[in-house]
C-alpha cells in the first residue's frame, strides 16, 4: 500500500434518481458503512477519464454498476483495456477506463472487474424495485467476502 491508499478500490456509479440505476450506489454505502480495511468506496454517477488517476497504485478494482440486461441476481466478470465508443465522450465504460490508463502511463491498470447487477425499472423518479433489493444482497454479500479475501478476485465465478 502506497502511503494512505487502500488497496482496493470499489468504484459504483449511476444515477441514483432512476429506480434500479442506483445499484452501484447503494452497494457502495453498504460497504463504506462497514470501514473494511484496506478498502476505499468511490461513487459518481459516470465514469470520465479523470477517474483513471483513482486507479494509480491499487492491487484491484471492481467497478459496479447496474445492469437490466444480465443475469440475476449479479455477473463478475474480470477487464481489460478496450478502446470503444466511450472513449470519445464525457461518459466511459470500465474498459475505455482500462484504456486510457494505459495511454496516460504507459502501462496496463490494477486487475480490474466489472460486477453488474441485475435491475429492473430505470425511469426518472422510480425507487428501487424489491426484485432489485434481493440482488442487491446478494451481490453486497460477494463484495463484502472479496474485500476480506482479496485473493478471491481472481477465482470468484462469473456468474453466481
Amino acid at each position: 500500500m502506497r502511503g494512505n491508499l487502500a488497496p482496493i478500490l470499489l468504484f459504483g456509479y449511476g444515477n441514483p434518481g432512476r429506480g434500479d440505476d442506483a445499484l452501484g450506489l447503494l452497494l457502495l454505502e453498504a460497504i463504506a458503512a462497514q470501514s473494511l480495511p484496506g478498502v476505499e468506496c468511490q461513487t459518481d454517477m459516470q465514469l470520465q477519464v479523470e477517474h483513471i488517476t483513482d486507479l494509480v497504485g491499487r492491487e484491484y478494482v471492481l467497478f459496479i454498476d447496474a445492469d437490466m440486461s444480465c443475469a440475476e441476481p449479479y455477473v463478475l466478470e474480470d477487464l481489460s483495456a478496450q478502446q470503444d465508443c466511450s472513449y470519445t465522450s464525457h461518459a466511459m465504460s470500465p474498459a475505455a477506463v482500462l484504456h486510457a490508463f494505459r495511454q496516460v502511463y504507459g502501462r496496463d491498470a490494477p486487475p480490474a472487474y466489472l460486477l453488474r447487477i441485475r435491475g429492473y425499472s430505470f425511469e426518472l423518479g422510480d425507487s428501487l424495485t424489491g426484485q432489485a433489493a434481493g440482488n442487491l444482497a446478494a451481490a453486497s454479500h460477494l463484495v463484502e467476502t472479496l474485500c476480506k479475501h482479496p485473493d478471491q478476485f481472481t477465482t470468484a465465478k462469473a456468474t453466481k
